[in-house]
């Protein structure tokens, strides 16, 4: 089986088990947050992925990570993930979760990169300039992203809208430099 039909067929079984314990829009987030943590901290990513490191000893890291901060669901799900040797596939499949999750809410998922949290009032905005730059009716999924500085950078599907004060310093040096 090609990896896009194990990703697509490990995210249909989690967004089932997720629908049917009406938890899909919780589940789906929490994955989206694992996920980018997953693809930001090596350690992590090797311990999930290390094959000499028992299942177990994974799924020990996993309750350490996320028990208390994440639904119990969420836990059991990522731990069939790891378990089943896919841990590297996490966040191709989290982005498939949440993609289809939305698709089901008629949105579309506006992946959103900060410097810093914001708060419900700036992302009620955020999302509000996104339906209309998009024309779709968007999820903002916010990731907090140091590397950012300042500003957002928005991906709708292919569609990247970067206003990060670094997109816009490059801007300006390449404005400078054509002069």
């Amino acid at each position: 089986m090609a990896t896009a039909d194990r990703i697509d067929g490990y995210a249909a079984a989690i967004l089932e088990v997720a629908r049917a314990e009406e938890q899909l829009e919780r589940v789906g987030d929490e994955l989206f947050r694992i996920a980018r943590a997953f693809e930001a901290s090596n350690p992590l990513r090797e311990a999930l992925t290390d094959p000499r490191l028992p299942v177990e000893r994974k799924k020990g890291v996993l309750d350490d990570l996320l028990g208390g901060k994440t639904s119990p669901l969420t836990v059991n799900l990522v731990g069939f993930v790891v378990s089943a040797g896919r841990a590297s596939d996490l966040p191709a499949i989290a982005d498939r979760v949440a993609a289809r999750a939305a698709s089901a809410r008629d949105k579309a998922v506006a992946e959103v990169r900060t410097a810093v949290d914001l708060d419900a009032a700036t992302i009620a905005r955020l999302t509000a300039a996104l339906n209309l730059a998009t024309g779709r009716d968007v999820e903002v999924k916010i990731v907090v992203d140091p590397a950012v500085i300042g500003g957002v950078v928005a991906r709708v599907g292919d569609l990247v809208i970067d206003g990060t004060v670094s997109h816009r310093l490059q801007q300006l040096r390449e404005t400078l430099n054509q002069r």
